[in-house]
């Protein structure tokens, strides 16, 4: 890790705690602060430095590049971490993937100039490729040159896999979609999240080669592995309560059955007397996103008093 000097220092006084590694910046950056605050992990971070540890249990957070990420937390230098799904197919390290944390979703697409000639990115093999993401580009462009040798009748033989590419691909660390106006490259492949930043580059994508988002990821063989599955609760009951809400009705007895259907809950739904005879009030967790639909239906099955509630945290 490359740190200044008080960074240094901090480093090593730090065999008392779990290390975490979050991204520094970009696009991953603000949510997983959001993240962390919903699990009740407390800090406070010092301007330009990028550890800091927290105040109410033993883990110090380490602010890294998110390509960086995966080598950290597969060398074991920190146990735990926040990366995209990109990073880590891009890194080709051994590290678990714990929880897709359901965040900065995009998809890393090969793009070509709107106005030109490309429509299918096999006219791309044998031309000039420019990625931040070489190792993920290589692997896709070796799939679609072995490919074309099947069309062509070309039998595929041992170390296929280690031969020269015909295709050019280079490597830029940022501003991927400025090479083809630059004249540099034919295509680019890059990350693809609303498509505002491609289609102002005058850019189209014809092709998926990755679909992404970010993931809580851990060593093989982390230190203070009991205080590392404290924190794995904590997130996916963050997770889980983003996604769900709980929903509260009335019911006649004799509806039970049809109701319980519409929701069924996480495991089952807690169903308990009301003082009036023959009704039942029913309590289910639903997903938010179809929290309407089930409304609808419930009272269309019979339910009344029908009222949801926001989780802000659980353990489920």
């Amino acid at each position: 890790m490359h740190f200044g000097v008080k960074e240094m220092d901090l480093v090593n006084h730090l065999n008392d705690r779990l290390l975490f590694a979050v991204p520094k910046k970009g696009r991953l950056y603000q949510q997983c602060l959001e993240l962390l605050k919903g699990a009740d992990i407390q800090f406070n971070r010092s301007n330009r430095l990028d550890i800091a540890l927290c105040t109410n249990l033993p883990i110090a957070l380490v602010f890294l590049p998110a390509a960086d990420i995966p080598r950290f937390v597969g060398e074991g230098r920190v146990s735990l971490g926040i990366t995209g799904q990109d990073q880590v197919a891009e890194s080709n390290i051994d590290v678990r993937e714990i929880i897709d944390l359901g965040f900065g979703s995009c998809k890393l697409q090969v793009e070509v100039p709107e106005n030109g000639e490309i429509s299918d990115p096999r006219q791309l093999v044998g031309k000039s490729i420019v990625t931040s993401f070489t190792s993920l580009t290589e692997q896709y462009f070796r799939k679609l040159e072995a490919e074309a040798e099947a069309v062509a009748g070309k039998p595929a033989v041992n170390g296929d896999e280690k031969k020269p590419l015909k295709t050019v691909i280079k490597y830029v660390g940022g501003s991927v979609e400025a090479a083809c106006a630059l004249g540099i490259a034919d295509a680019v492949v890059d990350l693809v999240e609303s498509g505002e930043t491609m289609r102002a580059a005058g850019l189209k994508a014809i092709e998926t080669v990755f679909e992404t988002s970010a993931v809580l990821i851990a060593s093989q063989h982390p230190t203070h592995p009991d205080l590392l599955e404290i924190i794995v609760s904590r997130i996916k009951g963050v997770i889980a309560a983003g996604k769900y809400v709980l929903c509260n009705y009335n019911c006649p007895r004799d509806k039970l059955n049809v109701v319980i259907t519409i929701t069924p809950g996480h495991r089952a739904p807690t169903v308990s007397p009301l003082e009036e005879e023959g009704w039942v009030s029913v309590s289910s967790m639903v997903e938010k996103k179809r929290i309407a639909e089930v409304m609808d239906r419930l009272q269309a099955a019979g339910a009344e008093d029908i009222l949801v509630f926001n989780i802000s945290n659980s353990r489920v």
